[in-house]
């Protein structure tokens, strides 16, 4: 039997023989109902799509403000850095440090990772370090907190309208979207099928040589 026909549930390690599913189906373990993985088709051109969409977000929320701000005839636009630089300015560092690793770094990395692993393999190359930027997706998508950023983001907003005009801007409606292309990116990304692609193309190369 072929291991690439071969599951291993990673809860009660209990093999399984691949079954073929029809797109979107599931399968799941046989003791522990378990979800081994999921089909779907074309799932790593679409985690590139949502990642090279995402990067574009990224770039637009953090270049353009969140909101305009205007009080006794004062206007304050703010971005998410300059908002951490405020936190730092008012000796708020734990917090300034948390929001830039889970809204800023985190997203980033992770981003980036996606992209550093499917372009080249969309385009037939294997980039040196692959294997380090698949560990750091594994970790740093834990640490990837954009919705909870919106909430906390949203809830702010609420409460300012009470002593000033809030005036939503670009980046609010991006931060948005980025949090559900992050989301779709990660979602659509199969480990397993990854790893076979990759397989495939390091055999490929090793003939041509």
């Amino acid at each position: 039997m072929q291991l690439e026909k071969l599951l291993v549930c990673n809860q009660c390690d209990l093999m399984h023989q691949k079954p073929i599913l029809e797109a979107g189906a599931t399968a799941y373990c046989s003791r522990c109902a378990n979800i081994l993985y999921r089909f779907k088709p074309f799932g790593l051109r679409k985690s590139l799509a949502y990642a090279l969409t995402a990067a574009s977000l990224f770039l637009i929320s953090n270049l353009f403000p969140i909101v305009t701000i205007s009080t006794q005839g004062l206007i304050n636009s703010a971005t998410l850095l300059k908002a951490i630089h405020t936190l730092i300015q008012d000796d708020m560092w734990i917090i300034a440090i948390l929001v830039f690793i889970t809204t800023f770094l985190m997203p980033a990395l992770e981003i980036g990772a996606l992209i550093y692993l499917l372009l080249p393999l969309r385009m037939g190359r294997i980039l040196p370090g692959a294997s380090i930027a698949f560990r750091l997706l594994c970790v740093v998508k834990y640490w990837v907190m954009v919705e909870v950023f919106i909430m906390g983001l949203l809830v702010t907003i609420t409460k300012l309208t009470a002593f000033a005009s809030v005036k939503p801007d670009i980046a609010l409606g991006s931060f948005a979207l980025l949090m559900l292309f992050i989301t779709a990116a990660v979602s659509n990304f199969d480990s397993r099928v990854f790893w076979s692609e990759m397989e495939k193309l390091q055999g490929n190369q090793a003939d041509s040589i």
